[in-house]
């Protein structure tokens, strides 16, 4: 029995060490997201709705607004086994610190296969200044679980990869900051 559960335990580890950064996540524009696919392949394969869609857990650190918000600007963000309907929305629950991303697929399906190409394409929302406040408060980085539209899904989820957001947006403000001080150096 001892040795089944640390077979499990390796090779549970081993899921987690060969994570892929799957999405990238740019908040640089203010009151606007823009998520962006990788390249990379899914750590596991799953398949489901794409009403459910796949959830970027651990997104958020406050809870000031929830719901499907969002205003897409543009957009072909899918899992790359399905083809995008140009029109992927996100949402988040009452309760929830992730990041829902859903309805994004012509047939309905959201299938990920372990070690292929997990999504394509990306896809820009305008967001409500609180959304976008939550947002640039939140975590820099995560793990993305399908299918799952809330954090009560997760454990009967299975987890593909990571999002990652770049560039940080504390670094932002370095940025500009950084730009005004070498402005003035250049006088």
């Amino acid at each position: 029995m001892k040795k089944t559960v640390a077979i499990i335990a390796i090779a549970g580890l081993a899921s987690v060490a060969s994570a892929q950064e799957l999405l990238i996540v740019d908040l640089s524009v203010t009151d606007q997201i823009t998520i962006t696919a990788t390249g990379e392949a899914a750590a596991n394969s799953v398949s489901g709705g794409a009403f459910t869609g796949f959830l970027m857990a651990d997104f958020y650190n406050a809870l000031n607004f929830s719901g499907v918000f969002g205003t897409l600007v543009s957009g072909d963000l899918a899992p790359a086994q399905n083809v995008s309907d140009l029109s992927p929305s996100l949402f988040r629950g009452s309760t929830d610190n992730g990041l829902n991303v859903w309805a994004y697929t012509v047939s309905g399906d959201s299938d990920f296969v372990a070690g292929s190409l997990a999504f394509t394409g990306s896809a820009t929302w305008d967001l409500d200044p609180l959304a976008y406040a939550d947002m640039i408060s939140g975590n820099l980085s995560g793990d993305i679980y399908a299918p799952a539209d809330t954090d009560d899904d997760i454990a009967a989820a299975v987890f593909i990869g990571t999002w990652n957001v770049i560039p940080a947006p504390s670094s932002l403000a370095l940025l500009g900051l950084g730009g005004i001080v070498a402005g003035r150096r250049r006088r």
